[in-house]
């Protein structure tokens, strides 16, 4: 195996999970990258406790994102339609046991029951294709995207997303002989769907679990990573 990254991406729930059960889950399984969604400004403060790199952008209207670092990285945003994306570059400078600089990318798609229910197609379209054009821009580098896609592998948003880069969860549980676990309850119950993901090229998985987020009606994914 390659250098090792420890990655975790959560929803929050637009402040519904606990501030300091969730940093206290954070140092707990020394994350290296936290990629965000549904953050509010509670739960910033006490992310950038643990992680005080990076760049957080917290609300109260479900649209609060960021990503936060153990270590310095290049940071910018990706304009998208209603949610903006956020990135962060790891690189050796910085991060030694990385061969080669390392791209982070945190998403956050419109969900489709949102209202009004008729826009959200064109809505969801729109991101994916601002998100498609930065990828295709610079598709040689190592990156990962991260995110609560609001789509199960059954959804078009999903598949062209896996038609773009590897659905690396997905790819883990095949090499383990199982399948990859739901990560969103329907609203309430067990959870049934999987609408949080992570895809990526130029990495492999060492290492993945889901992880239960107090006071979130989303699973969390650790996943610790391998650059070559």
């Amino acid at each position: 195996m390659g250098a090792h990254l420890r990655l975790f991406t959560a929803n929050l729930l637009n402040g519904g999970a606990d501030p300091d059960r969730f940093a206290d889950l954070l140092q707990r399984e020394q994350i290296d990258v936290v990629c965000l969604q549904e953050l509010s400004h509670d739960q910033a403060d006490a992310v950038a406790e643990v992680l005080p790199y990076g760049e957080l952008m917290p609300s109260d209207d479900f649209v609060g994102m960021g990503i936060a670092l153990r270590r310095p990285a290049v940071l910018e945003v990706i304009p998208m339609v209603y949610r903006r994306a956020h990135v962060a570059t790891l690189s050796p400078e910085h991060w030694p046991e990385l061969p080669k600089p390392v791209e982070v990318i945190d998403v956050h798609f419109a969900a489709p029951h949102s209202p009004p229910v008729w826009a959200q197609p064109a809505r969801r379209a729109s991101q994916f294709d601002d998100l498609l054009r930065y990828v295709q821009a610079s598709s040689e580098r190592t990156r990962v995207v991260v995110g609560d896609f609001n789509a199960s592998p059954v959804w078009p948003l999903y598949r062209r997303m896996a038609a773009l880069l590897d659905d690396l969860v997905s790819a883990h549980a095949r090499r383990c002989g199982k399948r990859p676990r739901p990560t969103w309850p329907v609203w309430a119950g067990p959870a049934l769907l999987r609408i949080d993901h992570c895809f990526g090229r130029g990495v492999d998985v060492e290492t993945c679990r889901m992880l239960d987020i107090p006071g979130s009606d989303h699973y969390g994914i650790r996943l610790d990573l391998s650059i070559a």
